[in-house]
């Protein structure tokens, strides 16, 4: 019996050449784990009308760790007019899987590394790097929407609102509400494993990224929050942005950073925008992690241009594998992996096109595996 069970989503477009081309790697590493095909994705909403199939919620109820690929998604009408057409009129609703699975499995923390690899061409600056901790189950992406807006919504709103407010005098299938949902104990725990991040790896500064001069009610509860969590850690510099002023300042000297930590939407912002200072989302790896199960990818889409080229960097996808082996604790293999990517990056002769380079996916991921001893 194997060590470890992975489930393994590969998705939509090229989620399936770099998971296919990651596996190449953690063959090599010799990872003693047994692996587990789950469907997900675009092609299961269009016949099933379910992207995140109930057989791969089971699927993860019964694994250590699990591996993603890539996700195709679509705005809603767009999504409703792919179903096959015995689906098209039982008015299902299209969600982001993995949006659901991080709320389903309550993945609290994304945890995003963006680091700067030696020799790398397109890197902003050698020697970037960040960990940027994003919440991830609540904020903007909780899930709470309407369009149209019921009637009985609307009416309590413009009694809420102030008399100026522009919305309160539409008709109700005029304008469509988001909901941006923020509770304590949500940001408390995830500024907590911010700050238990920097002490366990001996970081200097955590940063909170909000926008409480403004979004008072949501970012002022978050903010507040970190604040008082910051207390527990004296050890540990805390300071704090706007989201709006960070992403300035994060261009204009990214030293000044070290650990950041922020709201759903803030952190899926900066945490691309960090990525793309070290090479882009060839480069940018992310953990969706839980108390119980951690689901890791890369931080690119399906790409369906690419599809079936053997083109695309598969790199974020092996550095997520570099942090699921951290998970599942095999730090060595986790350290080897990385290695051996760091110095493929570094003699430069492996390229792939957005290195400006013209070698295949497969041959990236061969050229990772051969340094590993």
């Amino acid at each position: 019996m194997s060590k470890y069970k992975i489930a393994w989503l590969p998705g939509d477009g090229i989620g399936v050449e770099v998971l296919d081309a990651t596996k190449i790697v953690l063959d090599k590493i010799g990872l003693d784990a047994e692996y587990f095909h789950g469907d997900i994705g675009w092609e299961f909403w269009c016949k099933e009308g379910d992207a995140f199939p109930q057989r791969t919620i089971d699927l993860l109820n019964n694994v250590d760790a699990a591996l993603f690929g890539a996700i195709t998604s679509k705005p809603m009408k767009a999504a409703q007019k792919e179903l096959v057409p015995e689906l098209q009129t039982k008015n299902l609703v299209y969600r982001s899987p993995i949006v659901r699975m991080r709320q389903m499995f309550d993945l609290y923390i994304c945890l995003r590394p963006c680091k700067a690899y030696p020799g790398n061409p397109i890197n902003f600056k050698e020697a970037i790097d960040l960990v940027v901790f994003r919440e991830n189950t609540e904020d903007l992406y909780s899930g709470v929407e309407f369009s149209p807006v019921p009637q009985e919504l609307a009416d309590t709103l413009s009694r809420l609102s102030k008399p100026f407010a522009p919305f309160s005098k539409l008709p109700v299938d005029q304008y469509a509400i988001s909901c941006k949902i923020n509770t304590r104990a949500g940001s408390e725990r995830i500024v907590r494993a911010a700050f238990d991040f920097a002490r366990k790896f001996k970081r200097k500064k955590v940063t909170i990224v909000h926008k409480a001069n403004v979004v008072r009610a949501t970012d002022g509860l978050f903010f507040e929050t970190a604040k008082e969590v910051a207390q527990q850690y004296p050890e540990i510099k805390m300071d704090d942005a706007n989201i709006d002023a960070m992403t300035m300042w994060l261009l204009k000297n990214p030293f000044n950073y070290d650990v950041i930590v922020a709201p759903n939407l803030y952190g899926d912002i900066i945490s691309d925008l960090c990525a793309q200072m070290v090479g882009g989302l060839g480069f940018g790896c992310s953990g969706n992690i839980g108390d119980k199960l951690a689901v890791f990818e890369p931080t690119h889409g399906s790409a369906p241009k690419y599809t079936g080229l053997n083109k695309v960097n598969p790199i974020a996808t092996i550095l997520a594998a570099k942090m699921m082996l951290d998970w599942l604790g095999e730090p060595e293999k986790g350290s080897a992996l990385e290695q051996a990517t760091a110095e493929v990056i570094k003699e430069g002769k492996i390229r792939t096109y957005d290195m400006n380079g013209s070698n295949t996916t497969t041959q990236m991921a061969q050229a990772i595996a051969s340094q590993l001893r």
